[in-house]
Order: C-alpha cells, then structure tokens, then sequence
C-alpha cells in the first residue's frame, strides 16, 4: 500500500475463509504496525479491538500524518497467520513532495508530483523519504524490499492438520518479496488483466504491485513485486527495508557500495537538537517488525550493465533449505 500525507485511508478487510482447511474459522485483523492511530478499536490487537469473523467485513480508517516505512499484517495468532503470508508493506511518502522546503533552492517540489524536471533537475530528486526540510533524504529511484522466511515444515504440518511445532520454528526458505533468488529478478511475464474488462494489455516489466507475477521455474505465478531493482549511474536509490520474519534478525549487503540509514521505525533520525544522526554502514542488521530507510549513492562512473548484489551476509540463508538456489538475494542493475 502506498499513500500520502495528509491522506484519509479506508481499507475495508473480509474474511472469506479458506477452501483448503474448512476446520479453520479464524477470525482476523489488520494491524498497521507503528502507526499512531488515535483509537485502539482500528489497531488490529484483538484484546483491544475488533476481529473479524468468516463472512464479516470491517473498514478501517486511517488518518494518514507521518511519513515513513510501515508494514501491515495480521494480529490474531499472529506467528502462525504471519507464516501463512498476511503480511506486506505499506510506506507514506511525505508532505515536502508536494511543497518543498522552505528553501527552495535546496529541496523544491519532488519530480514524482509533477515538478518540474520530472526528477531530473539538479537538486530536485523524484521524491523525499521525510519532510526533512534540507533535502537531504532526496532520492531518484525508490524499491520497497521486505525480508521474511518461511518454516517448511510448519507448512507440511499445516496442510496435513497436524499439531504446529511453533517452539521449534525455522525460517529456511528465506525471502526478499516473498520469492527467493534467482526468481527475485525475474520480470513479470504475464500480461496484466483489466478486472473490469477482462482485456489483456500488454507485459509490464517494472516489477511493482499491479503487474502480472512473474512465472517461476515451476510454471508457479508468483506475487506480483519482484526485488530486482533498476537505477542509472550518480542516481540515489531508496532503500525502504521491512523485517516481518518471524523467528531472527536479518543482515542486508551490498557489496561495492555504502548503505546511510537515515530513517527507522518511520521516523527520521534526527537528534533533538536538530541535527542529522544518518547512519553510514556496510550493512544492515534488523529485527522482525523493523524498518529501515536506506540510502545508496550509485557511483557516478558505474558503467552501464553493472550488477550489483543486495544479499544477506548469513551464508546459509542464500538458499532454501537443502537447496542451492534460491533465498535473500537480489540485485540491483545499471542501465
């Protein structure tokens, strides 16, 4: 889900049950996690607020006034409702998009909202990750990526309606948006279908939410958002990191290249008296619920067809299980 500041957001959630495991009537929630909602009744915890039976419809409301990574998932029996894959990213781009700072020579309206220059003028960027009023978190391309893992043998037993093994689980089949590598950078190979018309258009390869999935090597369609990400040499890429593994903390590098966190937890790191607390690192550890936004400086010499690999440094999380291929790998490509 992507939104603006300043926006009033309705998601309306009904629970269908499923087909697969008739046994199951769980009901479910939403819990936009970080956001400062103004009443517990839309949180989404269900000691506090309202779940949803099969065959209920809730709408939610949010009063969209902070800018930031987010995530969302569901909140009841969240360990085993999380592993089943209710869970995605949610992200609100800033009010400074749309005017500036007050110094417009250092931070004018973003490319994104139609300024001019589309984001290629100098000094004004496609977007800003915050309302940060000296441009600093400006940024040219922007890829949301999301780490999790999913427990195999948690599944097996699922499907089977056998008892879950919830002290024992184990992530081993490692994720970047939901696929594990090389399927991370495949383009969606499916042409998009209108759900009005049913009119096939044509194949769009940009890899975000909208497009036909990509088919895997199963013959499987994948979830929409590939991880591959796409810059051009001396552009700043966005990096907005999501945690919602369920059993560790993960570590993101990319080799050749300086990450600067200069958000977390959706909130800017700024110190109280004002000044900048950006973090320059190698790499980047984080826990489940945490987000990151990150900031890498493509090299201005970089040659076109240059491959840079975005990858966890836990060696054994690069593959799925007994599998080679597969797991937290990804690549960003100079055009």
């Amino acid at each position: 889900i992507e939104l603006d500041e300043g926006d009033e957001f309705y998601l309306s959630l009904t629970n269908v049950g499923t087909t697969m495991r008739p046994d199951l009537f769980d009901p479910h929630t939403v819990h936009f996690h970080g956001f400062p909602n103004a009443a517990t009744v839309f949180d989404g915890v269900p000691e506090v607020s309202i779940s949803i039976n099969m065959g209920g419809t809730l709408t939610y409301y949010y009063n969209i006034v902070e800018p930031g990574t987010f995530i969302y998932h569901c909140h009841v029996e969240a360990t085993e409702h999380m592993e089943m894959g209710m869970l995605a990213n949610l992200y609100v781009h800033p009010a400074q998009d749309v005017t500036g700072c007050s110094d417009t020579t250092v931070c004018a309206v973003a490319g994104r909202k139609g300024g001019p220059g589309g984001g290629a003028a100098i000094g004004q960027p496609e977007g800003y990750a915050y309302n940060d009023d000296d441009g600093t978190t400006g940024f040219d391309v922007e890829a949301p990526l999301q780490v999790s893992a999913f427990d195999s043998d948690f599944h097996d037993a699922h499907i089977a309606v056998q008892p879950l093994p919830f002290a024992a689980l184990e992530g081993n089949y490692p994720m970047i948006n939901g696929r594990g590598y090389p399927d991370t950078i495949k383009d969606p190979a499916v042409p998009n279908q209108d759900p009005l018309t049913l009119n096939m258009g044509p194949p769009v390869d940009d890899g975000f939410l909208g497009d036909a999935g990509a088919i895997l090597n199963n013959g499987e369609v994948s979830q929409d958002m590939g991880a591959a990400v796409s810059v051009t040499a001396g552009q700043r890429l966005l990096l907005r990191l999501s945690n919602v593994g369920i059993d560790r903390f993960y570590t993101l590098t990319i080799p050749g290249l300086t990450m600067k966190i200069v958000g977390t937890g959706a909130k800017l790191m700024r110190g109280v008296d004002g000044k900048n607390i950006y973090q320059e690192t190698a790499s980047v550890n984080f826990g489940g619920g945490e987000t990151h936004d990150v900031l890498v400086d493509i090299p201005a010499t970089a040659a076109a067809g240059t491959t840079y690999f975005l990858h966890t440094t836990e060696l054994h999380q690069m593959g799925n299980k007994t599998q080679l291929d597969g797991g937290m790998i990804t690549e960003i490509a100079v055009n």
